[in-house]
């Protein structure tokens, strides 16, 4: 059996350079994970319909599990690991924390590099599938929830945290974000 030869590829991952030897066919998810020990992205799915492997390639969100490695060469990758520590925060992922959005965790990773990704098309004027006006852009401080979901909706909660991870985006957009208390119906027991 023929196996494929091994080409030297230089990555750049949270500002830190690795060169190593990979077949041509290794995802980036593989590698960040079983060859390099970046564990943050998480293998869902592994086809691309799922988003908890989603990385920042020069600052724009891609699947790391249908990214090929050596298509990465010379790029800067950042994970979840290279958006904050845990002595400071990426602003984003404080406003996770704050908004509860997350509860298992396990599809956190991703929607945080989304999100990241999501606020920075906002500033450079991106528009979106359900942006009502393409000439008018939304803006951080308008942004609207419907707008947070498409842009999101690559990215699956299993868990269904969708308010939370909606209201840590408006958050870390300067919104004030909806009190999760506003969104509970309580019905009366004793009727």
């Amino acid at each position: 059996m023929h196996q494929n030869p091994e080409i030297p590829v230089t990555l750049t991952i949270n500002s830190t350079s690795y060169t190593v030897n990979l077949e041509p066919r290794v995802t980036l998810l593989d590698v960040l994970r079983d060859r390099l020990g970046w564990t943050g992205s998480k293998k869902g799915c592994d086809h691309g319909q799922c988003g908890a492997c989603t990385v920042l390639i020069d600052g724009e969100r891609i699947y790391a599990c249908l990214a090929l490695a050596i298509m990465q060469d010379g790029k800067t990758i950042t994970t979840i690991e290279g958006l904050g520590n845990p002595d400071q925060l990426h602003p984003v992922q404080t406003a996770f924390v704050e908004n509860d959005g997350f509860q298992c965790g396990y599809c956190t990773p991703g929607q945080i590099c989304a999100s990241v990704a999501l606020l920075d098309e906002i500033q450079q004027g991106s528009v979106s599938a359900i942006t009502p006006d393409l000439n008018s852009p939304p803006q951080l401080e308008t942004i609207s929830e419907a707008e947070i979901r498409e842009r999101l909706s690559g990215n699956l909660c299993r868990c269904s945290a969708y308010n939370g991870i909606v209201a840590a985006v408006q958050q870390a957009a300067g919104q004030t974000p909806p009190s999760p208390a506003a969104e509970i119906l309580v019905e009366d027991a004793s009727e």
